[in-house]
């Protein structure tokens, strides 16, 4: 079995049910949550914080793998706030990634990616993986540089989950 597809989701502006009927009309196989921490805030939200999520992608039969070392360091984290106060823009607001974080998370996280073990070893027998963080637009997370990353590597096409 071959990866189809490389998957990207994000949690803000999903509903409960909206996420996971999501997740199971794409027949995604594996949840790849992509953050540091893996709690959100509020209660709007909550379906998002880690323990009820995997016991919910458990019930659907996803499996669930937490990719810490992809997610952005802290000091690549705090380069986008710098660009979001120097800019006027909040985490949920934004469009876009800044070239800072882009430029940090690429040396940092990508530039030594290993794509062959990630997808034959981590992801081995996942067919449409997902990687998750909590942005809604993917060209405002690191996801979208992850999935492209990954994509460009290996020719296996990105599809953006968007609510």
């Amino acid at each position: 079995m071959a990866i189809e597809f490389l998957g990207t989701i994000g949690g803000y502006g999903f509903t409960e049910a909206r996420f996971f009927d999501t997740l199971v009309s794409n027949g995604v196989d594996c949840f790849c949550d992509v953050r540091a921490r893996r709690g959100m805030r509020g209660s709007e939200y909550a379906f998002l914080n880690s323990k009820r999520l995997q016991a919910r992608l458990v019930q659907l039969g996803i499996r669930y793998l937490h990719l810490k070392d992809l997610a952005p360091s802290s000091a690549t984290r705090t380069a986008q706030r710098e660009e979001d106060a120097r800019l006027g823009e909040s985490k949920r607001g934004r469009a876009e990634l800044g070239q800072a974080f882009k430029d940090h998370y690429c040396q940092e996280r990508l530039a030594g990616l290993a794509v062959d073990p990630l997808l034959t070893v981590r992801l081995q027998g996942v067919t449409r993986p997902v990687f998750f963080c909590v942005e809604r637009l993917p060209a405002a997370c690191h996801r979208s540089l992850l999935a492209n990353a990954i994509s460009s590597s290996s020719g296996i096409p990105v599809r953006h989950l968007a609510p």
